[in-house]
């Protein structure tokens, strides 16, 4: 018979055929090479001509842009006169020649980012009437596309960047304060890029494939508003926390005595086209069909999984419970992005969390697994890309001393499963389409 040992650790490395399956299936080379293409003086863009009368650009940020722009490097050849992308530390792509791959941080934006986003503004200033401007932005575009509004230091929107992330806010919120103390973000870019034609290709990592919150919408009409910024700083009590120059740009911004964000209907956004290329979707369908290859039975949720990380969890794992009771091997399945309001001073991630959550109720539980991951290869600050709980796991940490309660209440997840093991570490994936979790019961 299997020890509780042996089953750990084959759903472990089934959970992570599982997840790779679907990360592979969202790679932004080759959604950009399916979407863009070059038959001689006409460029095709999700099967729409565009005539090449004069110089191409390709612009871009994120953590998956690195790909993105090898591959439109390769489909653009000798028609692409430069470019500029901004990616994490240590998302470089080799290969790419024309198009520099300047590094920045994320999730808070620092001066290389700052600085490769200047170089970036003046290069997308000198396209003319005739020019095209191919823009490549996936998830962490939002940190990476660092242009803070003049007044406004890099210091004081790292600051409050930092604040956002820590009292738990959600992408949209975090994005509607974002983008109206930024030169770039909530649709600026357009205005930036005109009269040139912008072509955006977008690698989605938001609920719903909302344009206007990938990467901060830079060439997107924005959907929030001063006033919906505001609402944000005072829903988390931040008010008297936010540097003061932030905080006096978005109290003007609430009183109408500043103009907002470029809204739809203006006429800047007539040049734009904006394309979906690859989200969670797809990579959603393709580990729930590998999952169905292991022989699992499977439960896809569809809807995106939101809110605080422990409590989804611990959902999550509940309705696996329920469902297996039914139908075995079985293998619960959803993706999304949750959050984390930071209370403790430990080192963690969503994913490191949504697993060390729900670590106590796997006592005793042999051939349950809980597995959760950013498909990135990144969760928060640490260099794990999420982390595996199951029951052998628990026994072996007990034995070891380590009580999982305590590095919960102060949000040390990585240092637990570090010590403890569980942590999955993939490196950069190269692609960025939010987490996906699951629990398989075998």
């Amino acid at each position: 018979m299997a020890t509780n040992r042996d089953i750990g650790t084959r759903l472990y490395s089934e959970a992570i055929k599982i997840f790779e399956a679907g990360t592979k299936s969202a790679l932004p080379y080759h959604s950009v090479k399916k979407a863009l293409k070059r038959r001689g003086k006409t460029l095709v863009v999700g099967g729409r001509e565009y005539p090449i009368r004069g110089r191409i650009f390709a612009v871009g940020a994120g953590k998956a842009s690195a790909l993105m722009a090898k591959a439109a490097e390769e489909a653009l050849g000798d028609a692409l006169t430069a470019g500029l992308v901004v990616v994490k530390y240590g998302h470089k792509a080799k290969g790419v020649r024309k198009i520099e791959l300047a590094e920045g941080a994320h999730p808070l934006p620092d001066a290389n980012g700052a600085a490769a986003t200047k170089r970036l503004v003046k290069l997308v200033e000198s396209a003319g009437e005739d020019d095209i401007v191919i823009g490549l932005f996936s998830g962490g575009g939002s940190a990476l596309l660092a242009a803070p509004y003049p007044g406004i230091s890099l210091k004081q929107k790292i600051a409050t960047t930092d604040l956002l992330l820590r009292c738990g806010a959600d992408i949209g919120e975090l994005n509607a304060v974002r983008k109206h103390i930024s030169m770039v973000k909530g649709g600026q870019l357009a205005r930036l890029v005109r009269p040139a034609k912008l072509i955006n290709l977008l690698l989605s990592d938001v609920i719903g494939d909302r344009l206007d919150v990938i990467a901060s919408g830079p060439a997107v009409p924005d959907l929030s508003d001063f006033k919906m910024a505001w609402r944000v700083v005072e829903k988390y009590k931040l008010v008297k926390k936010l540097p003061l120059a932030v905080r006096q740009r978005l109290r003007q911004g609430a009183a109408g005595k500043i103009a907002d964000t470029p809204k739809k209907g203006e006429a800047l956004f007539r040049g734009v086209k904006n394309l979906v290329i690859g989200s969670n979707t797809i990579a959603l369908e393709s580990a729930a069909a590998t999952a169905k290859c292991l022989g699992y039975k499977l439960e896809l949720i569809r809807r995106p999984m939101m809110g605080e990380a422990g409590e989804y969890a611990k959902k999550f794992l509940q309705r696996a419970l329920r469902g297996a009771k039914k139908k075995k091997p079985y293998c619960l399945i959803a993706g999304g992005e949750t959050t984390v309001t930071v209370t403790g001073k430990g080192k963690g991630g969503r994913n490191q969390e949504f697993a060390l959550a729900v670590l106590r109720q796997l006592a005793g539980r042999q051939g349950v697994l809980v597995f959760s991951a950013g498909t990135d290869g990144t969760d928060g600050p640490t260099d794990a890309a999420g982390a595996a709980a199951w029951s052998g796991l628990l026994e072996k940490a007990l034995k070891r001393g380590l009580d999982p309660d305590p590095y919960l209440a102060n949000n040390d997840s990585y240092n637990f499963f570090r010590q403890a093991g569980g942590l999955y570490k993939s490196g950069p994936t190269g692609t960025n389409v939010m987490d996906l979790a699951m629990v398989l019961i075998r």
